[in-house]
């Protein structure tokens, strides 16, 4: 694996020290609400300290230290800082990251402080000693200034050594995303602790943990493949022992590396597809290891690609963990599975992030947190997770056909289960939105390439298409084609399931959030880069990944899906600069063509992919709030050049609710003509948009009144297109809606005010995918 994936080094304090400046420190400030955390950060030093390593050791009390990935993040293209410089109009600031500069020679220090809290939940029915415990934490931009060390301190005044491995910086160099790890010394049966996040302290010197200490302690891990009564294999021990390894954790609390291999006979054949990937995460102090286990068959130009029927086997600690027989392995795709030594599932806590401040930091869309998710739905959710959908190769929670029509719990900015698990921070709903993010890996649409050992990029291989003709891979610089190898048989690719972008659910991106596990980083990866290399090289401009040609509903989606990767991506990845510029050159090309275009149409609506109703008169507003929502979610992100888009796509969910032209009971209708033909001029004002799509009979009722109701069958002051449902056109709209309020001023506020006051709302508890309101 590539070297430039080694996570910014972190450095952390000894536990006698910690605990000493904590004592000196007070045991730490108090808590801050998400609108004062921010600007009380600002005021620390952000400069740090740290030798220069390439795999961190002893890492109590976090604070960031200098390295290899530093320098590569300080080598950025220029086109990722430049897309960082603030956040859109609606909400603070996270931004990514600028060029590194040297830190100063000590730490900085600065008053303790917490920052957020969390949960902690030892799910099992026996008490825990010395538990381990690692997730993600997504920080606001200047919350966890760079150099800042990170604690943690308990309900019962407790405080533990914290050990942060930094993934991503603001643009103020303040810390966006880490990985944070732990050992709790001990836990009761079934007990819930609260652990707050505090700043204080400095840095201490390294152990020096490596994978010695994990071999020793007689960890091994394998997994086999019998193909055709051949048995393929590939262990992580051994792959561990051989020291081609990457680190992706490092410190005195955990140390995590990341090892592949094709899978190979006991005479050493290599098997041409199927690969072996090892996250083994281990905890030196705890003597618990943690075995991440992922086979592929995602291999983007090996020739004859193929499905494969295989009994699976995993051995861990010389048992036998996981097997299925006559296990078909879909091409292009790939599962996982996650296993203890010295530990089990049972023995490690559930972590039960901040929802407040998970939506504060802007992450994820502002919804609704006065819902309260019913418990039927969320029993629902387990009760549903059944091994049939659960296994490898099975979709989980998501439609099997993504082209399927209709509304349902997948579509939206995040799937319906995500959010339930997002306000509730149930056990249920993240094993489901977890397991989801696993089984992303069954969609065949993974292309890896081999001389990376990275998903597949266009900027490497700008003509590869999924959708083009053969003719249009050719690639006028090497004379090559690239396009994908043929099937090795007619039938040998053959799949139960159908993907596409324009019903695209988002499965990776919220476990990344949460978890920081690789796996799941690379799915995200995986589908952002998928949705650029997918269509026809030229209607995409080759390496410049435009989505414009595809359907408004698929850019939507297509969309949501490369901010993320942008945003989350690790600084020292190289894909990140990748995503950054397809963000960037698709920004650009709707600036220009709608934004920044004076001739651009007065209704606010995206036209490119559009008019698909209507005899190709018409547009789907519900697509079109879909992308305006993608935008807003854009612009909180960070990026700027979404601002003024979202401005511009403001107008037409503003319109559409304020504009007496057009009752706004309708503003959500099916399909919307605007124009009178197909080579006709776009209407330029809601009457007209009115006169096309309503009788005159309708247009002569008072708008919203009961004999308009009447009129429409709907209740008095219900909106058309399935008001009282949480699928909804209207429910579509709402963040479309949200986000166009935040930058439209008191019209926005009265568009809100009659969105929010209509008859007929939908009831959000069981589905909340669309409750997102305004910040």
């Amino acid at each position: 694996m590539p070297t430039s994936l080694n996570t910014l080094v972190v450095r952390t304090l000894s536990v006698t020290l910690c605990g000493t400046i904590l004592v000196a420190c007070g045991g730490g400030g108090g808590d801050a609400t998400p609108n004062t955390m921010s600007s009380s950060a600002a005021n620390i030093s952000a400069s740090a300290s740290g030798n220069v390593t390439s795999n961190a050791g002893a890492a109590i009390g976090a604070v960031v230290a200098e390295g290899s990935d530093v320098a590569a993040v300080a080598s950025m293209d220029a086109t990722a800082a430049s897309m960082y410089s603030g956040r859109g109009a609606a909400s603070q600031n996270p931004t990514s990251t600028p060029a590194a500069t040297k830190p100063a020679d000590s730490a900085v220090t600065a008053p303790a402080r917490t920052i957020t809290s969390l949960r902690l939940e030892n799910t099992s029915s026996v008490a825990q000693t010395d538990v381990p415990v690692t997730f993600g934490q997504v920080f606001a931009a200047g919350d966890l200034a760079k150099g800042i060390a990170l604690n943690a301190r308990f309900d019962n005044g407790e405080t533990m050594p914290l050990q942060l491995d930094v993934k991503a910086l603001h643009a103020d160099g303040s810390v966006r995303h880490a990985i944070i790890s732990g050992v709790v010394k001990s836990m009761a049966a079934r007990q819930l602790r609260k652990m707050e996040l505090v700043t204080g302290g400095s840095v201490a010197a390294s152990t020096g943990v490596t994978t010695a200490q994990l071999l020793n302690s007689g960890f091994t891990a394998s997994v086999s493949a019998t193909v055709n009564g051949v048995r393929y294999s590939a262990s992580a021990d051994e792959l561990l022992k051989a020291g081609k390894t990457e680190s992706w954790l490092a410190g005195a609390s955990v140390n995590e590396w990341l090892v592949s291999a094709p899978l190979k006979t006991a005479g050493g054949a290599q098997h041409p597809h199927l690969t072996a990937r090892f996250a083994v995460r281990w905890y030196d102090s705890a003597k618990k290891a943690r075995v991440d286990v992922t086979v592929e068959n995602n291999w983007a130009y090996e020739t004859a690609p193929s499905n494969f029927t295989y009994d699976a086997e995993v051995l861990v600690g010389g048992k036998s963990v996981y097997t299925k027989p006559a296990l078909t392995h879909l091409h292009h795709a790939r599962w996982r599975k996650v296993f203890w030594q010295g530990a089990t599932t049972s023995d490690v806590v559930a972590v039960k992030h901040d929802t407040a401040y998970l939506i504060a930091t802007g992450a994820v869309a502002n919804y609704d947190q006065s819902l309260t998710i019913k418990e039927a739905s969320l029993a629902g959710l387990k009760s549903g997770w059944t091994l049939d959908k659960s296994e490898p190769m099975k979709v989980g929670s998501a439609n099997g056909y993504m082209p399927s029509t209709g509304g349902r719990s997948d579509i939206g900015l995040l799937p319906a289960w995500s959010v339930m698990y997002l306000l509730t921070m149930d056990n249920r709903a993240k094993e489901v939105t977890l397991g989801n993010g696993d089984l992303g890996g069954t969609w065949s649409m993974h292309y890896r390439d081999k001389l990376t050992d990275r998903p597949i990029s266009i900027v490497d291989f700008p003509y590869m298409t999924i959708q083009g003709r053969p003719g249009d891979t050719q690639n006028p610089v090497t004379k090559k084609r690239e396009s994908f190898p043929a099937c090795a048989t007619t039938d040998g690719c053959a799949t139960p399931y159908t993907h596409d972008m324009s019903h695209q659910p988002s499965l990776a991106y919220l476990p990344y959030l949460v978890t920081g596990d690789y796996y799941y980083l690379e799915e995200l990866q995986f589908w952002a880069m998928y949705n650029v290399l997918a269509p026809n090289p030229n209607y995409r401009e080759q390496s410049k990944g435009i989505l414009q040609s595809n359907q408004v509903r698929g850019q939507a989606w297509g969309m949501r899906s490369l901010v993320e990767a942008a945003y989350i991506s690790p600084d020292a990845d190289k894909l990140k600069s990748h995503f950054t510029s397809f963000v960037k050159n698709n920004l650009a090309w709707y600036n220009t063509t709608y934004s920044d275009n004076a001739q651009a149409n007065k209704l606010g609506v995206l036209l490119n992919g559009a008019f698909a109703y209507q005899s190709g008169t018409g547009v789907a507003p519900w697509q079109d709030d879909f992308f305006t929502s993608v935008i807003g979610h854009a612009s909180e992100l960070g990026f700027t050049e979404a601002n003024r888009l979202l401005n511009w796509k403001a107008q037409y969910p503003i319109q559409r609710m304020t504009d007496g032209g057009l009752c706004w009971i309708d503003a959500a209708m099916y399909s919307m003509k605007i124009k009178d033909t197909g080579s006709s001029a776009i209407y330029t004002t809601m009457k007209q948009v009115a006169a096309a799509n309503q009788t005159e009979a309708l247009r002569a009722l008072t708008c919203a009144s009961p004999e308009m109701g009447k009129l429409l069958k709907l209740k008095t002051g219900e909106m058309s297109g399935y008001s009282s449902s949480a699928i909804g056109y209207p429910s579509n709209m709402q963040p479309a809606l949200a986000y166009a309020v935040s930058v439209s001023g008191s019209v926005g506020q009265k568009a809100w005010k009659t969105f929010t006051t209509r008859g007929g709302q939908p009831d959000y508890t069981g589905a909340p995918q669309f409750a997102v309101v305004p910040r």
